[in-house]
């Protein structure tokens, strides 16, 4: 049985095999939604369980990376297997058939974010070939969020023509360019390792309108986009938005933004860290995330704290609450030491 028919017939119990492989996300209609091929917590890649016209069972793609693929793909991932007649062996395995002899391998379908060095040679080519915020469609953007966007945010860039791959979400005609606000996802050793893609309308005023206007391409798993320099205590969070609207209230913390809820969970600690304090989000993806990265503080003698919006995220406390009930929500929420760095409005 070739590689094929071998992921067909776990398309058939695409189920089943998303609890084995992927345990930690769960069944919702009809797809099973985890965080990563890493099986993180969240809701970023999603595993068709049934076939139906968007395509057959067994194929998942990540929203947040735009990586895809099928349950050959994951099953390869999670038990790290040295090639294709390895992985072939785990899936007869699971499927209970005798082996046979493997066929020559098949290329993979896409390149798994933070695995593929091509990814992140793109990465900084294209960090390379962006400018500064100030005065561009970035930097009307951020504002049009209420967040502040100056040349000193030295970690975020534009480019005016970045491209973007339409998925099968998209309308047929779908443009490959839009101008779009650009990142630098960096390691603690401050070497950029990938870049995080915003997408944006022509008028600056919106996200554009496709159906994936945010996209990673690089390194990005333990890494973040980092404002200011991280000294015995720091603040790290899901998005952009959110971080630097915390910023807007703590303009001399250290912040880290991670990209998303699973890249939240997973993030590296830096070097003499003791105090953490984790914006997350009103959801059950931002519960998840800090419950795993309060277990790793637990393990690391750091301690940890969350930080809970008033509304959804700190982005919505910013554009539709005082900033006098920001601060004051924060100021419940910081220890004693941090209080005292909260800008007062």
């Amino acid at each position: 049985m070739n590689a094929t028919e071998l992921s067909r017939r776990l398309g058939q119990q695409a189920e089943a095999v998303c609890r084995c492989y992927l345990s930690n996300g769960c069944k919702e209609g009809r797809y099973w939604l985890v965080g990563n091929v890493d099986n993180a917590p969240g809701r970023s890649l999603y595993v068709r369980l049934i076939d139906g016209e968007k395509g057959p069972a067994g194929k998942w793609t990540d929203a947040a990376t735009g990586d895809h693929g099928d349950l050959l793909d994951i099953i390869a991932h999670s038990v790290r297997t040295a090639g294709m007649r390895e992985t072939l062996s785990e899936a007869r395995r699971f499927l209970s058939l005798p082996e046979t002899p493997a066929p020559a391998a098949r290329p993979r379908p896409s390149g798994l974010s933070g695995t593929n060095s091509g990814h992140r040679d793109a990465a900084l080519r294209l960090w390379s070939g962006s400018r500064p915020i100030a005065g561009t469609l970035a930097q009307a953007y951020l504002q049009s969020r209420g967040l502040e966007a100056g040349a000193e945010l030295t970690a975020l860039r534009f480019h005016p023509g970045c491209h973007y791959r339409p998925s099968r979400d998209d309308p047929p005609g779908t443009p490959t360019r839009w101008p779009a606000l650009i990142a630098a996802v960096t390691d603690n050793a401050c070497g950029t390792t990938g870049v995080h893609r915003t997408w944006l309308d022509p008028s600056g005023m919106d996200k554009a309108p496709v159906a994936h206007p945010r996209k990673t391409m690089g390194a990005i798993l333990g890494h973040a986009v980092r404002f200011g320099v991280p000294t015995d205590c720091m603040i790290i969070g899901e998005g952009i938005e959110t971080i630097l609207s915390l910023r807007a209230c703590l303009p001399t913390m250290p912040l880290a933004a991670c990209t998303s809820s699973a890249h939240l969970a997973a993030f590296l600690f830096p070097a003499g860290v003791n105090r953490l304090y984790v914006a997350r989000d009103r959801d059950k993806a931002g519960e998840a995330a800090f419950a795993a990265i309060a277990e790793r503080c637990a393990t690391s003698g750091i301690e940890v704290i969350p930080l809970m919006p008033i509304l959804g995220d700190f982005n919505d406390d910013l554009r539709q609450c005082s900033r006098e009930a920001m601060v004051a929500n924060l100021a419940r929420q910081l220890g004693s030491g941090d209080e005292a760095l909260l800008r007062k409005a």
